[in-house]
């Protein structure tokens, strides 16, 4: 009997993923457990395995495809099986197609009849939305999640009583690529079609240029436009954006542009108690299986730092400041098709082994697509240790909706004077970006002065 290969359930708040890469196709020998399918969420990239060896008899779900958690992707069985499906009314993704997703009641949702998870039912059922009126972003035009939390926070934004106008073009477009609304993106001039820039004010008596410059620098910035077409016969090719790159470029957007008022601050560090530390116990580690990297000890004076800061270690909310009592503590990881953070919980309660052996366990996993969701999801702080590559300095955008992430720069040999002499110290540039809604400089300042007197002092 043909084995199913089912959707599995990714992570706890997963429901649903991307079929992104078929690493078989259909009359490939295949060997139990090894990798299949790779599966997208808006978090990672995984591997699904295969449940039983054979031959792959029926692909159902094809590479671009969104479905939710037990879903028929495919069937495995013996060479010249007949694939259990072929012998139903219909193939099972179309069956999916029709019925797994929950599809919008008329009465509830208007004139929208398209596939909508459970989790966008629950939303349109809990504010009484009609779905036909939202625009939809996903495949085939579906109404995501993202769809209606924007749909919801416009309607926020406009005034009592109103609904949200009709669409415009920009609508058709990603939330991430249409203009902001509310006070901080209202132009002081407004131009329409019938609208004509006011007569500028007479400048005070002896301003002359100077105040004509100031005037001019007093204009409001062009509106946000949506991108732009690519011209016609330009050489090159388009590279078709991955679920994890739209993921990456509509949380960044968000959080740099629509949340957060951004601050960085800088200090230097000297290194040479840590590397010492580290060329001293690294070959007892490596002998445990534990790669120690400077990763570590970045990653325990940041905990140190939220433990003495605990403003960095928290949410904002409109009703007050949340502060995180566990760090659970985000190390971002670049991949070849973008960055992952994945997360280490309760990171104030693990040593320097802990840490370095967590942080290996989880990057190495990223890298190799054995990631969950889960483990990517739920972060206080994050971490990015920019270093890596050569940068000297870096100024990353939160991970919302934490409030702060440092930056670590490349360490480095580089000349200081010290009681008055000169000396050459291995140095790196850390960097705090911090949400100024919750803290200040002084608060911002006070993380990296524990930062750097832990790596400082270690020892």
């Amino acid at each position: 009997m043909a084995t199913k290969v089912i959707m599995p359930q990714l992570g706890e708040s997963v429901v649903e993923g991307t079929v992104s890469r078929w690493l078989k196709r259909e009359g490939d020998t295949v060997g139990e457990y090894e990798p299949l399918l790779e599966v997208s969420t808006d978090k990672v990239d995984t591997e699904v395995p295969a449940p039983a060896a054979g031959v792959l008899l029926k692909i159902y779900v094809q590479e671009g495809q969104t479905v939710e958690r037990g879903v028929l992707l495919a069937e495995i069985g013996q060479p010249g099986e007949q694939p259990a499906g072929d012998g139903e009314s219909e193939p099972a993704a179309a069956r999916h197609a029709a019925s797994a997703p929950a599809r919008a009641a008329a009465p509830a949702n208007g004139g929208y009849d398209g596939p909508i998870t459970p989790v966008v039912a629950r939303m349109a059922a809990e504010h009484g939305l009609d779905l036909s009126k939202i625009p939809g972003t996903g495949r085939s035009g579906r109404v995501t999640k993202k769809d209606v939390e924007a749909y919801l926070e416009a309607r926020k934004d406009a005034p009592v009583g109103a609904q949200p106008s009709p669409l415009t073009p920009q609508d058709d477009l990603p939330p991430w690529e249409r203009p902001g609304s509310g006070d901080l993106f209202k132009p002081t001039v407004e131009y329409g079609a019938d609208a004509q820039p006011s007569p500028p004010a007479p400048l005070p008596e002896g301003e002359g240029k100077i105040g004509r410059r100031l005037e001019a620098e007093a204009m409001p910035p062009a509106r946000p436009r949506p991108a732009e077409a690519i011209p016609q016969g330009a050489l090159g090719e388009l590279v078709a954006l991955s679920t994890m790159r739209r993921a990456i470029a509509e949380h960044m957007v968000r959080s740099k542009l629509h949340t957060a008022p951004h601050v960085t601050t800088v200090f230097e560090v000297d290194m040479s108690a840590a590397l010492a530390h580290r060329e001293a116990h690294k070959p007892a580690l490596a002998r445990q299986g534990v790669n120690l990297t400077l990763t570590a000890y970045f990653a325990a004076a940041a905990v140190a730092a939220l433990q003495a800061v605990p403003y960095l270690n928290a949410q904002w909310t409109d009703e007050g400041i949340f502060l995180h009592h566990a760090v659970h503590l985000g190390i971002a990881v670049a991949l070849d098709e973008g960055l992952v953070v994945p997360v280490i919980k309760n990171a104030q309660d693990l040593n320097l082994a802990g840490l370095a052996r967590a942080i290996n366990d989880l990057s190495n996993r990223a890298r190799s697509r054995q990631l969950k969701p889960d483990e990517a999801q739920g972060g206080t702080f994050t971490i990015t240790n920019h270093g890596v590559s050569g940068s000297l300095l870096a100024a990353p955008i939160i991970n919302q909706p934490q409030v702060g992430i440092m930056g670590v720069g490349v360490v480095e040999k580089r000349v200081k004077v010290i009681n008055d002499a000169i000396a050459i110290r291995p140095c790196c540039y850390v960097t705090l970006t911090f949400d100024h809604r919750v803290a200040d400089g002084a608060t911002g300042d006070a993380f990296l002065q524990t930062v750097k007197h832990t790596l400082e002092t270690w020892g």
